[in-house]
Parts: C-alpha cells; sequence; structure tokens
C-alpha cells in the first residue's frame, strides 16, 4: 500500500504540474496525500514539521545564495544592454543566412554565462523573430532553436557552467561545477552538433515544401508587451560595447576556475574547525568559488553598466525577487522526496532502481531521468534523486571504483533528459514566450531537448565506463 500510496502521489503531482499548479503547494499536500494512504495517519503533523520542512530549510540553507545571484545577474545583463549588444555582435557576424546558429550561438553564450534560461528567453525572442522572418524560415522552429541554445549544453554538460543542475551534485559528491571536463565537453558537442543538424535539415524540408515564415497576428502585439516589459523593467536602450558585455560572462566561468583549481585545492581550512567543527570544506568548495564568481560579475556588471540604467533599483528588485520562486519551489520538491524517502513502501522501489544495472551510472541516469520526467523539472527531479539515492550512488561509486567527478556529470546530463516533457514548466514558458502552440513545435523541441541530450548521455556513460572520468 505504501508503493501504491508512492506511485499515486507522483502522478497525481505531474498531473496538476502539467495542469498549471504550483509545486510550491502541490509537494506538501502529495506528500501528506503518500504519508496519509501508507497508514502513517498519526504521523501526518510530525512528519510535515520534522522531514519536510528541516530537508526544504536545508536545500534552501545551502543553494539559496546561488539561486539568488544567478537571477540577479542574469537581470542586471538583461537590463544593462549587455545580452542585448552580444545577441546583435553575434546576429550582425553571421547575417540571417545563419539565422538558427544565430540565435543557439546567443542563448548558449549568456547561458553559459549565468543568465537564467528564462531571461535569455525573452531577450533572444525577438531578435530570433526577426532573423527567421528575414531568412523566410517557420516561426515555429524558433522554440527549438532558443531550446538547443538554452536548455542543453550549457545547462547540464559543459564544464563551469554556473547553472543551479551543474551546483546541486556538489554538496552530496564532493565535486566541483568542472566535473569530468573532457567528457562534458564531448558531450555538449554531440548535442550542440545534432541538435544543429536537426535544425538544419528541418530548415530544407520547410524550403522544399514551399513554407516559409507564416502569417502571425501576434508579431505586433508580441512587440508591444516585450516593449513594455523591457520598460516597466528600465532597461536603457544606449548601447554597450561588445567588449564590456563580455567580461562580466568571461569573469563568471574565470573566477570559478581559479578558485576551483587553484586557490582552494592548497588551501589549510583548519583554522575553521574550531568555529564549525561539523564543516567539511571539501565538500562546500565548489559552491564557495561559484558563490564568488558570481558576486565578482554582478559587480562587474554594475560598473561597466553606468549610465545606461533606466531604474537600477526596479532591475535589482526583479531580479531578486526573481530568484524567490524557482528556489522555493525546488526547495518543495526536496522536502516531499525526504518524505517520500522515509516511507516503507520506497525500500522498494530504491532498490529496484538501483539494481536496474550493476553500472551505478546506468542506475543513476535511469533514476534520475524517471524523477526528471515525473516531476517535469531537472531540478526538482534531481533535487529528489540526490536527497533519496545520493549517498547509495556515491557508495556503489566507490565500490565500483567509480570517480564522483564522473558520477556528477552523469547527473546532470541524466537530469536534463525527460525533465522536458509537454508537462515541464520551462518549456510551457518558452512555447507561451515565442507565441507557440506545443502541437506546432513540440516534436522539434522534444528532438533538442530529449533525443539529442539522451545521445549524448550515453556517449558519455560508455566512454566513463571504458575510460573512467577525464
Amino acid at each position: 500500500m505504501s508503493t501504491f500510496a508512492i506511485v499515486l502521489s507522483l502522478l497525481i503531482l505531474m498531473f496538476l504540474a502539467y495542469r498549471g499548479y504550483t509545486v510550491l503547494l502541490l509537494a506538501p499536500v502529495m506528500a501528506v496525500l503518500a504519508v496519509f494512504l501508507s497508514g502513517d495517519i498519526a504521523q501526518v503533523l510530525p512528519i510535515y514539521t520534522e522531514t519536510f520542512m528541516r530537508a526544504m530549510g536545508n536545500y534552501m540553507l545551502a543553494f539559496f545564495p546561488i539561486f539568488l545571484l544567478g537571477a540577479l545577474f542574469g537581470q542586471l545583463m538583461a537590463d544593462s544592454g549587455a545580452a542585448m549588444a552580444i545577441a546583435q555582435w553575434i546576429e550582425r557576424t553571421l547575417g540571417s543566412r545563419y539565422a538558427s546558429l544565430t540565435v543557439v550561438l546567443a542563448c548558449a553564450i549568456l547561458t553559459y554565462g549565468g543568465v537564467s534560461l528564462f531571461v535569455v528567453a525573452f531577450a533572444i525572442y525577438p531578435i530570433a523573430r526577426t532573423l527567421f522572418k528575414d531568412a523566410d524560415i517557420p516561426k515555429r522552429l524558433i522554440a527549438p532553436t532558443i531550446a538547443l541554445g538554452s536548455f542543453t549544453f550549457t545547462m547540464t554538460a559543459l564544464p563551469g557552467t554556473p547553472s543551479i543542475q551543474n551546483a546541486m551534485p556538489i554538496p552530496y559528491f564532493g565535486t566541483n561545477t568542472f566535473a569530468a571536463p573532457g567528457l562534458g565537453l564531448i558531450g555538449g558537442a554531440i548535442m550542440f552538433t545534432l541538435g544543429y543538424l536537426w535544425l538544419r535539415s528541418r530548415e530544407r524540408k520547410a524550403r522544399l515544401a514551399g513554407e516559409g515564415y507564416g502569417q502571425h497576428e501576434d508579431n505586433e502585439a508580441v512587440e508591444v508587451a516585450l516593449e513594455n516589459a523591457a520598460g516597466q523593467a528600465g532597461v536603457h536602450r544606449r548601447s554597450m560595447p561588445l567588449v564590456l558585455a563580455l567580461l562580466p560572462l568571461v569573469l563568471v566561468i574565470g573566477i570559478n576556475a581559479v578558485f576551483t583549481y587553484a586557490v582552494f585545492p592548497g588551501k589549510d581550512w583548519s583554522f575553521l574547525q574550531a568555529s564549525f567543527p561539523n564543516l567539511a570544506p571539501s565538500r562546500q568548495a565548489g559552491l564557495w568559488a561559484l558563490i564568488i564568481a558570481l558576486t565578482t560579475s554582478i559587480v562587474t556588471v554594475l560598473l561597466v553598466g553606468f549610465g545606461r540604467w533606466g531604474n537600477l533599483r526596479e532591475s535589482i528588485n526583479k531580479g531578486v525577487l526573481g530568484s524567490m520562486l524557482p528556489i522555493f519551489n525546488t526547495a518543495s520538491e526536496v522536502g516531499y522526496g525526504a518524505v517520500i524517502a522515509g516511507l516503507a513502501g520506497f525500500a522498494i522501489i530504491r532498490d529496484a532502481v538501483l539494481n536496474v544495472s550493476s553500472n551505478p551510472l546506468i542506475s543513476e541516469a535511469v533514476a534520475m531521468n524517471v524523477l526528471a520526467g515525473i516531476t517535469g523539472s531537472s531540478s526538482g527531479g534531481l533535487s529528489i534523486a540526490l536527497q533519496t539515492l545520493g549517498a547509495d550512488y556515491l557508495r556503489m561509486a566507490n565500490e565500483a571504483g567509480i570517480s564522483p567527478e564522473l558520477l556528477h556529470r552523469v547527473a546532470v546530463m541524466s537530469a536534463g533528459v525527460f525533465d522536458s516533457l509537454p508537462h515541464c514548466g520551462a518549456v510551457i514558458t518558452l512555447l507561451s514566450i515565442c507565441k507557440l502552440t506545443h502541437r506546432e513545435s513540440y516534436l522539434n523541441l522534444a528532438a533538442m531537448t530529449i533525443g539529442a541530450p539522451l545521445i549524448a548521455l550515453t556517449a558519455v556513460i560508455a566512454l566513463g565506463t571504458a575510460l573512467g572520468s577525464f
């Protein structure tokens, strides 16, 4: 009965999330439902306060700075004009002939530099629409193109990417954001290559069929809405030199690398033991490096944007407030995972997942994919999987002689495959921004966010199993 309760609560969570209900409320309600159906009625309130809320609080304690700084940095990059300057430079360099490549590269540069994928989608869509219209490429391909540059290789594969997904395994595996850099680069290259080839093939097929950009009544309305949104955010329209626009992005990766590989590894942390006896610096250094990098880049973008701000206070407030819902949603899912992990029926599910394969990497990939697919969120699925199974996978990896860095990279890449099923919030938001429907764009979008990443993940697991982490 307990196993049935877990499965039922997960299915209801997935269905209602697809229908648009907030996970912030769904997660605790579904956790209570699972406990109630398992027969532990008397323990509902203690489990909520002592298990759900404690796990939720611990997650926020660990990752709130990353969510906060990442959202603020992304908003400042957009409102300073830096994001637009980078996108326009790529547009001028490649031209409308390579419209899809221009959009992919613009999105990739911004997301790899730490700008939120949602901010990127809003910033790049007007440029993508103009490019696709000039090149007479069907509008339905805009969303898949933005997804390739924002939701795939820069989110899960490229070493050092400051995405929250890439930061989440750090305290569980004692790794850093540059885990398995060689394998990450290979996986990222596979995603980019396969995704771009698919886009080009769809463009050629549409051209042969006589299908162009099409007539879309929303064009003028969308442009007005975007202009109004930009005005409310205080965007200043003065152009920013490319060097200044790129500088904050370079600093995010560069400073993160310096502290990860040069400063922290040789640091003597013994002076912290008296004040923080339970602290394990090796498990936190990766997060500390990312916090320092994001903070430095925020200060930099404030300086390079001096004189270009329409309303700096509004930009800062919008960025900070924009971090609240994502962190609470994900933390709530972590609390749900902690409750589920404490139920008797979870032992059956855990053993089934852990025994899928004798190779811990394959077992881990299955677990991350299943949970990310059910929750419709890479960070949500990853958080639940790490909360409930992270220690088991680390133990299995150590027993099999598998590097924690390889475990890290496979976990993150796995969470970025089936997370983008039709009920995924990011997919729904992107289609909404582009004024497209699932019917128009989802199959091509799935080729970008499920097909190519799944092939890349398979290649990374195969190489990692044969050659180890590199």
